[in-house]
Protein backbone atom coordinates (compact mmCIF):
# COMPACT_ATOMS: atom_id res chain seq x y z
CA UNK A 1 0.00 0.00 0.00
CA UNK A 2 1.33 3.44 -0.95
CA UNK A 3 1.54 6.02 1.85
CA UNK A 4 -0.79 9.00 1.37
CA UNK A 5 2.14 11.43 1.26
CA UNK A 6 3.60 9.45 -1.62
CA UNK A 7 0.27 9.39 -3.47
CA UNK A 8 0.14 13.17 -3.63
CA UNK A 9 2.20 14.68 -6.45
CA UNK A 10 2.48 18.47 -6.35
CA UNK A 11 2.70 20.04 -9.78
CA UNK A 12 5.46 22.63 -10.06
CA UNK A 13 3.89 24.44 -13.00
CA UNK A 14 6.04 27.55 -12.66
CA UNK A 15 8.65 29.29 -14.80
CA UNK A 16 11.78 29.29 -12.65
CA UNK A 17 13.78 27.21 -10.22
CA UNK A 18 13.39 29.99 -7.63
CA UNK A 19 9.59 29.75 -7.79
CA UNK A 20 9.73 25.97 -7.63
CA UNK A 21 12.08 25.91 -4.65
CA UNK A 22 9.88 28.44 -2.84
CA UNK A 23 6.93 26.06 -3.17
CA UNK A 24 8.99 23.06 -2.07
CA UNK A 25 10.27 24.99 0.94
CA UNK A 26 6.77 26.14 1.92
CA UNK A 27 5.49 22.55 1.84
CA UNK A 28 8.29 21.05 3.93
CA UNK A 29 7.50 17.46 4.89
CA UNK A 30 3.91 17.65 3.66
CA UNK A 31 4.97 16.75 0.12
CA UNK A 32 7.64 14.35 -1.07
CA UNK A 33 6.66 13.96 -4.73
CA UNK A 34 6.81 16.76 -7.30
CA UNK A 35 5.87 17.02 -10.96
CA UNK A 36 8.26 18.76 -13.32
CA UNK A 37 6.42 19.40 -16.55
CA UNK A 38 7.10 21.13 -19.84
CA UNK A 39 6.95 24.68 -18.48
CA UNK A 40 9.54 24.30 -15.72
CA UNK A 41 11.73 21.85 -17.66
CA UNK A 42 11.85 24.18 -20.66
CA UNK A 43 12.84 27.08 -18.40
CA UNK A 44 15.40 25.29 -16.23
CA UNK A 45 16.30 22.01 -17.91
CA UNK A 46 17.59 18.94 -16.05
CA UNK A 47 19.22 21.05 -13.33
CA UNK A 48 15.96 21.48 -11.45
CA UNK A 49 15.36 17.73 -11.57
CA UNK A 50 18.84 17.07 -10.15
CA UNK A 51 18.24 19.62 -7.39
CA UNK A 52 14.94 18.05 -6.36
CA UNK A 53 16.31 14.50 -6.44
CA UNK A 54 19.43 15.63 -4.58
CA UNK A 55 17.26 17.08 -1.80
CA UNK A 56 15.53 13.73 -1.30
CA UNK A 57 12.34 14.46 -3.26
CA UNK A 58 10.75 12.16 -5.81
CA UNK A 59 10.28 13.60 -9.29
CA UNK A 60 7.50 12.90 -11.76
CA UNK A 61 8.93 14.03 -15.10
CA UNK A 62 5.87 14.84 -17.17
CA UNK A 63 7.19 15.53 -20.67
CA UNK A 64 4.86 13.09 -22.44
CA UNK A 65 7.41 11.60 -24.81
CA UNK A 66 5.87 10.80 -28.20
CA UNK A 67 8.34 10.06 -30.98
CA UNK A 68 9.97 7.16 -32.82
CA UNK A 69 10.94 4.26 -30.51
CA UNK A 70 14.70 4.91 -30.67
CA UNK A 71 14.31 8.58 -29.72
CA UNK A 72 11.93 7.85 -26.86
CA UNK A 73 14.12 5.05 -25.53
CA UNK A 74 17.15 7.35 -25.52
CA UNK A 75 15.21 10.09 -23.70
CA UNK A 76 13.98 7.63 -21.06
CA UNK A 77 17.55 6.45 -20.44
CA UNK A 78 18.63 10.04 -19.77
CA UNK A 79 15.70 10.51 -17.38
CA UNK A 80 16.82 7.37 -15.55
CA UNK A 81 20.29 8.85 -15.09
CA UNK A 82 18.68 11.92 -13.51
CA UNK A 83 17.08 9.77 -10.83
CA UNK A 84 13.50 10.38 -11.94
CA UNK A 85 10.93 8.20 -10.13
CA UNK A 86 8.07 8.45 -12.65
CA UNK A 87 7.77 9.69 -16.22
CA UNK A 88 5.18 9.96 -18.96
CA UNK A 89 4.99 8.77 -22.54
CA UNK A 90 2.00 8.98 -24.87
CA UNK A 91 0.00 5.77 -25.20
CA UNK A 92 -0.88 6.80 -28.75
CA UNK A 93 2.78 6.29 -29.70
CA UNK A 94 2.07 2.60 -30.24
CA UNK A 95 3.42 -0.68 -28.88
CA UNK A 96 6.95 -0.40 -30.32
CA UNK A 97 7.47 3.00 -28.75
CA UNK A 98 5.96 1.90 -25.44
CA UNK A 99 8.16 -1.19 -25.30
CA UNK A 100 11.23 0.90 -26.07
CA UNK A 101 10.37 3.21 -23.17
CA UNK A 102 9.73 0.38 -20.71
CA UNK A 103 12.92 -1.46 -21.69
CA UNK A 104 15.01 1.72 -21.43
CA UNK A 105 13.61 2.37 -17.95
CA UNK A 106 14.55 -1.11 -16.76
CA UNK A 107 18.06 -0.75 -18.18
CA UNK A 108 18.84 2.74 -16.87
CA UNK A 109 16.99 2.86 -13.55
CA UNK A 110 14.91 -0.15 -12.44
CA UNK A 111 13.17 2.00 -9.80
CA UNK A 112 11.81 4.42 -12.40
CA UNK A 113 8.22 3.82 -13.52
CA UNK A 114 6.86 4.59 -16.98
CA UNK A 115 3.21 5.61 -17.25
CA UNK A 116 1.38 6.12 -20.53
CA UNK A 117 -0.95 9.05 -21.12
CA UNK A 118 -4.34 7.83 -22.35
CA UNK A 119 -6.61 10.85 -22.98
CA UNK A 120 -5.68 14.26 -21.60
CA UNK A 121 -7.93 15.38 -18.74
CA UNK A 122 -8.47 18.69 -20.55
CA UNK A 123 -10.30 16.78 -23.33
CA UNK A 124 -13.90 15.69 -23.45
CA UNK A 125 -15.54 13.41 -26.03
CA UNK A 126 -16.17 16.26 -28.46
CA UNK A 127 -12.48 17.21 -28.39
CA UNK A 128 -11.51 13.58 -28.95
CA UNK A 129 -13.75 13.40 -32.03
CA UNK A 130 -12.24 16.67 -33.25
CA UNK A 131 -8.81 15.02 -33.58
CA UNK A 132 -10.19 12.04 -35.46
CA UNK A 133 -10.82 9.51 -32.70
CA UNK A 134 -14.37 8.19 -33.09
CA UNK A 135 -16.47 6.46 -30.49
CA UNK A 136 -16.52 6.52 -26.73
CA UNK A 137 -13.91 8.32 -24.60
CA UNK A 138 -13.88 5.62 -21.91
CA UNK A 139 -13.32 2.94 -24.55
CA UNK A 140 -10.34 4.87 -25.92
CA UNK A 141 -8.80 5.18 -22.45
CA UNK A 142 -9.17 1.45 -21.78
CA UNK A 143 -7.80 0.53 -25.20
CA UNK A 144 -4.66 2.66 -24.80
CA UNK A 145 -4.16 1.50 -21.21
CA UNK A 146 -4.38 -2.14 -22.26
CA UNK A 147 -1.80 -1.51 -24.99
CA UNK A 148 0.55 0.25 -22.56
CA UNK A 149 0.40 -2.44 -19.91
CA UNK A 150 0.87 -5.24 -22.45
CA UNK A 151 3.90 -3.32 -23.75
CA UNK A 152 5.56 -3.30 -20.33
CA UNK A 153 4.60 0.11 -18.93
CA UNK A 154 4.01 0.34 -15.19
CA UNK A 155 0.73 2.18 -15.48
CA UNK A 156 -1.23 4.97 -17.10
CA UNK A 157 -2.28 8.57 -16.75
CA UNK A 158 -6.05 8.86 -16.65
CA UNK A 159 -8.88 10.85 -15.22
CA UNK A 160 -10.45 9.16 -12.21
CA UNK A 161 -13.67 9.18 -14.21
CA UNK A 162 -12.17 6.36 -16.27
CA UNK A 163 -10.13 4.76 -13.47
CA UNK A 164 -13.04 2.61 -12.34
CA UNK A 165 -13.42 1.19 -15.85
CA UNK A 166 -9.68 0.57 -16.04
CA UNK A 167 -9.77 -1.44 -12.82
CA UNK A 168 -12.84 -3.38 -14.00
CA UNK A 169 -11.26 -4.30 -17.34
CA UNK A 170 -7.56 -4.59 -16.51
CA UNK A 171 -7.28 -5.34 -12.79
CA UNK A 172 -5.33 -3.68 -10.01
CA UNK A 173 -1.69 -4.48 -10.77
CA UNK A 174 -0.68 -1.15 -12.31
CA UNK A 175 -0.46 2.54 -11.43
CA UNK A 176 -3.18 5.04 -12.29
CA UNK A 177 -1.86 8.59 -12.11
CA UNK A 178 -4.68 11.13 -12.11
CA UNK A 179 -4.18 14.79 -13.00
CA UNK A 180 -6.94 17.35 -12.82
CA UNK A 181 -7.63 16.66 -9.15
CA UNK A 182 -9.44 19.52 -7.45
CA UNK A 183 -10.66 19.68 -3.83
CA UNK A 184 -14.40 20.31 -3.55
CA UNK A 185 -15.16 23.94 -4.36
CA UNK A 186 -11.85 24.67 -6.11
CA UNK A 187 -11.77 26.33 -9.53
CA UNK A 188 -11.59 23.82 -12.41
CA UNK A 189 -9.25 25.89 -14.59
CA UNK A 190 -8.68 24.10 -17.92
CA UNK A 191 -9.73 20.68 -16.64
CA UNK A 192 -12.75 19.15 -18.37
CA UNK A 193 -12.91 15.96 -16.26
CA UNK A 194 -11.78 17.05 -12.79
CA UNK A 195 -12.51 15.01 -9.64
CA UNK A 196 -11.95 15.42 -5.91
CA UNK A 197 -9.18 13.51 -4.09
CA UNK A 198 -11.79 11.29 -2.43
CA UNK A 199 -13.43 10.46 -5.77
CA UNK A 200 -10.05 9.65 -7.33
CA UNK A 201 -9.00 7.22 -4.59
CA UNK A 202 -12.44 5.57 -4.55
CA UNK A 203 -12.23 5.06 -8.32
CA UNK A 204 -8.85 3.33 -8.11
CA UNK A 205 -6.26 6.05 -8.71
CA UNK A 206 -2.89 5.44 -7.04
CA UNK A 207 -1.36 8.91 -7.48
CA UNK A 208 -3.05 12.31 -7.56
CA UNK A 209 -1.49 15.30 -9.30
CA UNK A 210 -2.52 18.59 -7.71
CA UNK A 211 -1.21 21.98 -8.77
CA UNK A 212 -2.88 25.34 -8.29
CA UNK A 213 -5.14 24.40 -5.32
CA UNK A 214 -1.88 23.87 -3.38
CA UNK A 215 0.75 26.03 -5.08
CA UNK A 216 -1.46 29.13 -5.41
CA UNK A 217 -2.85 28.86 -1.87
CA UNK A 218 -2.02 31.39 0.84
CA UNK A 219 -0.68 28.50 2.90
CA UNK A 220 0.33 25.59 0.63
CA UNK A 221 1.24 23.30 3.54
CA UNK A 222 -2.25 23.59 5.03
CA UNK A 223 -3.88 22.73 1.71
CA UNK A 224 -1.51 19.81 1.13
CA UNK A 225 -2.25 18.44 4.59
CA UNK A 226 -6.01 18.63 3.93
CA UNK A 227 -5.60 16.63 0.73
CA UNK A 228 -3.37 14.05 2.43
CA UNK A 229 -6.00 13.58 5.15
CA UNK A 230 -8.68 13.18 2.49
CA UNK A 231 -6.56 10.55 0.70
CA UNK A 232 -6.05 8.67 3.97
CA UNK A 233 -9.74 8.73 4.78
CA UNK A 234 -10.75 7.61 1.29
CA UNK A 235 -8.17 4.80 1.39
CA UNK A 236 -9.59 3.55 4.69
CA UNK A 237 -13.09 3.48 3.21
CA UNK A 238 -11.86 1.58 0.15
CA UNK A 239 -10.02 -0.93 2.35
CA UNK A 240 -13.26 -1.54 4.22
Amino acid sequence: MIAARDQLIVALDVSSAAQAQKIVSSLGDFARFYKVGMQLYTAEGPTIVRELVGSGRNVFLDLKYHDIPNTVGAAVREAGKLGVSLLTVHGAGGSKMLRAAAEAARESNPRMKVVAVTVLTSMDEEALHEVGVPGNLEKQVVQLANLAIKSGCHGVVSSAREAKALRAHLGNDFLVVTPGVRPAGAALGDQARAVTPREAIAAGSTHLVVGRPITAAANPAVEAEKIIREIEHASQLVAG
